[in-house]
């Protein structure tokens, strides 16, 4: 699990195919990595991956062909720049929301407006996961957990402070850049949990609390 709390900016060293797959370098001078073993997971753009070597300010990880397949990693290349997280401890606080490192869908940037000494993002979402995604609720863009301010059909507004922007590779992106998308996770079990009785649309205030929602 993560937080969505970006660590360090990392940068693809080397990327080769592995049959259907992939095997990447990714290189951070500012990642910690004293406390990072082989098997530990961490989120490279939103994506979990699991640490299968170590050289100095650096580590290796598979991409295998399922994550390929839902993720943007089949067009990176070297120099990629990725945000970065280690996997979540027990005892660290919750600064952002919980993240699974599960990427649900490719989001692309609409447009950026500056507002003050902030950015404002439009950005699109697949339709299907429009129904996720509430507002001054959580999602997670790229690794990076952020607030949803508004919604207007199948996209959402965001507020980028200077801080996040600088941490992160959101000062990359430009309108048209596409991103990782994971949506909440308590949204998600929720869904499913009501779908073992009950379809969506029969949700009432009466079902939510037997299921001790409320």
């Amino acid at each position: 699990m993560f937080t969505g709390i970006i660590e360090a900016v990392g940068t693809i060293r080397s990327a080769s195919r592995q049959g259907q797959g992939m095997q990447l370098w990714i290189a951070s001078e500012q990642l910690d990595f004293s406390d990072v073993k082989l098997g530990d997971s961490i989120a490279s753009n939103g994506v979990c991956l699991t640490v299968t070597a170590l050289q100095a300010g650096a580590f290796r990880a598979d991409v295998s062909a399922e994550t390929m397949s839902r993720t943007l990693f089949g067009k990176y290349r070297p120099g990629q720049r990725v945000n970065l997280e280690k996997a979540l401890l027990a005892s660290s606080r919750l600064g952002g929301h919980l993240v699974a490192g599960h990427v649900d869908g490719i989001a692309s940037l609409q447009s950026i407006e500056k507002k003050a000494d902030s950015w404002e993002l439009w950005v699109a979402m697949p339709a299907e996961l429009s129904r996720y995604i509430a507002t001054k609720g959580s999602v997670t863009v790229d690794g990076i957990s952020l607030t949803v301010n508004e919604i207007k059909q199948h996209a959402f507004r965001l507020t980028i402070v200077p801080h996040t922007a600088l941490v992160t590779t959101l000062q990359q992106l430009r309108p048209g850049a596409f991103m990782h998308l994971e949506v909440d996770l308590v949204a998600r079990y929720l869904e499913r949990l009501l779908q073992q009785d009950a379809p969506v649309s029969a949700v009432s205030s009466e079902l939510l609390r037997t299921r001790g929602f409320i």
